[in-house]
């Protein structure tokens, strides 16, 4: 065999041997690759968790005002109206101890012209009191809210405001609300995982969402979370967003 002949077969053996070598860097490099993707595989499920809970703390406002021309009329007449609204609260079981009453705000009423121009004609005095009745028996409150207007009948001006219901352990169920939540998003992500064939693995991260409290059986729901205040009787949602790694 010529020089050159043996040359040209070293240049095939190497180039071949070339070849082959970087086929077999490409299949350990794409295998690597593959494997670097799975494990950087994630899943990402909210988990919900509800519970029914009943108010303990019910808020019931009232305002009542008086006029008269004179001051001391009107004054008058508001301390009058003050003696029967704290006789109702009484007659329902609510001591004149736990009755905030706000001090007296006094106004002065002009007549107008009709052009509707205030004129400098002094045509008495308006006066106003507030009344604030708290108690942990949310149904009382709800009673004498409702029976309020019967005030009205004995003279006594009287504007009655919706009853505030809350509920003051939210703090004592946070914790079991997102044990809960976060149970049930494992149970999904388990879900999704099995249909397509692969495994939960570690928990990547967790964000918890704001708390809810909506009336019974209401969807209503806010990114800065909702606190339902007219209804005894709610619900309380907590939600967690969870992402796990896949294997």
């Amino acid at each position: 065999m010529s020089q050159t002949s043996g040359n040209k077969v070293g240049l095939m053996m190497l180039g071949f041997f070339l070849a082959f070598g970087m086929v077999l860097t490409a299949l350990i490099l794409s295998g690597t690759i593959e494997k670097v993707k799975l494990s950087n595989q994630t899943i990402r499920v909210k988990g919900y968790a509800e519970m029914e809970i009943k108010s303990d703390l019910g808020i019931w406002r009232g305002s009542f005002s008086a006029f008269s021309p004179i001051l001391t009329g009107a004054y008058d007449k508001l301390e009058s109206d003050l003696s029967k609204i704290l006789t109702y609260l009484e007659s329902h079981g609510i001591k004149r101890d736990v009755v905030d009453v706000s001090s007296v705000n006094t106004f002065v009423r002009y007549k107008y012209n009709e052009k509707g121009i205030r004129t400098n004609i002094r045509l008495g005095y308006s006066l106003n009191q507030t009344i604030t009745v708290k108690s942990d028996n949310v149904e009382l409150i709800k009673k004498i809210s409702n029976e309020s207007t019967s005030l009205i009948r004995e003279g006594v001006e009287l504007e009655s405001y919706s009853p505030d219901y809350y509920f003051t352990k939210i703090n004592d169920l946070k914790i079991e609300m997102l044990g809960k939540a976060t149970r049930d998003a494992k149970l999904r992500a388990e879900q999704l995982a099995s249909n397509s064939d692969s495994e939960v693995g570690k928990l990547r991260s967790a964000t918890q969402g704001v708390f809810q409290i909506t009336p019974l059986h209401s969807t209503e729901i806010s990114d800065y979370g909702r606190y339902d205040l007219g209804t005894i009787d709610k619900s309380i949602k907590a939600v967690v967003t969870i992402d796990y790694s896949i294997k």
